[in-house]
């Protein structure tokens, strides 16, 4: 193995990108973002360590955004956790459901050039349900429902195969824009991503109580000077609506593709929900009053696709088994 390399999972989301070792869980979680600097462009830093000049998010859906910058981002990650000498890694990664053919090679290239020896590509819908601890093969209907940052992923899985699968753009970011023009409109200031993410997450999942408040820090455009805001829940629940009915919606389409007889299972079993948009306060209740269906968090929903492509390099013949079920 020292001469091979490590076995990595590598989840590649817009807002995080996260590595997961085999028989170590996963060892790295920093955001997919890189610094450049203003007179060169290049890039000056990676992750966690991304400063407050020019910042950009290589990766959209899944997918590199940007191929070159995504390449090195992985590599210099990569570099963080296989600290092996010489050698390259074995990389699972997830594959959006639907991708192009050129998608497929575009997100190959950039780990066969960020030095990875070989590349397990396992459709996202099933790293998402094997995360979530479902039964791939049973025969019932099971809904999962992955709120990313940039957009949402939706797929109903039966008998180990995807029997409906959608993306529509808007999740977590598309939220923190509309809490961005609350405080714009209410108050006259300018609110960061960063603060509103704070505050979003700050507002927590639960629909009550009602009357809660959140802090944020936010700027005066003329002045420059920072000032504390008490921003109601309630209202950050209200300013919120248009992208999460989005969702909703995109959900309810997804059962409607469905046999009678999977969306009668559905009914029973449900949806999980994950990713940073499952602590979207109310967005769990909105999808079971509009669904008619349980919809429950999962218990890890930043981590749950890492979770489940690390299965898959904690069990390499469950590889070999998805590719057969998932087809070429």
């Amino acid at each position: 193995m020292s001469l091979l390399g490590r076995d990595l999972a590598i989840d590649l989301g817009g807002a995080s990108t996260r590595i997961y070792a085999r028989g170590r869980g996963i060892v790295l979680d920093e955001p997919s973002a890189v610094t450049l600097d203003d007179r060169t462009g290049k890039v000056i830093a990676y992750g966690a360590d991304v400063t407050s000049g020019p910042t950009c998010r290589p990766v959209s859906g899944g997918l590199p955004a940007d191929g070159e910058l995504t390449r090195l981002m992985v590599r210099h990650f990569l570099g963080k956790v296989h600290r092996v000498p010489l050698a390259r890694p074995r990389l699972v990664m997830a594959l959006p459901d639907g991708s192009s053919p050129i998608e497929r090679t575009a997100l190959s290239d950039v780990a066969f050039e960020a030095d990875a020896r070989r590349i397990e590509l396992i459709p996202h819908s099933f790293a998402a349900a094997l995360g979530a601890g479902l039964p791939l093969g049973d025969c019932a209907g099971h809904m999962v429902i992955d709120v990313g940052r940039d957009s949402t992923r939706i797929a109903v899985l039966s008998s180990g195969a995807a029997v409906s699968t959608t993306a529509v753009p808007g999740g977590g970011e598309a939220v923190n824009r509309c809490i961005v023009r609350l405080v714009d409109r209410e108050h006259g200031l300018v609110l960061d991503e960063s603060e509103a993410e704070a505050a979003k997450r700050a507002a927590g999942t639960e629909w009550k109580p009602l009357n809660r408040h959140v802090t944020v820090r936010a700027r005066d455009p003329g002045t420059g000077r920072e000032h504390e805001v008490r921003l109601p829940v309630q209202e950050m629940y209200e300013a919120s609506r248009q992208p999460i009915e989005a969702i909703v919606r995109a959900a309810m389409e997804a059962v409607e593709q469905c046999p009678a007889e999977l969306a009668a299972d559905l009914g029973e079993r449900g949806a999980v929900l994950m990713g940073g948009g499952a602590l979207l306060r109310g967005l769990a209740r909105r999808l079971r009053a509009s669904l008619g269906m349980p919809v429950r968090r999962v218990e890890r929903p930043l981590e749950c696709v890492a979770l489940g492509l690390g299965r898959c390099v904690d069990d390499l013949g469950l590889v070999s088994r998805l590719r057969v079920t998932a087809g070429p």
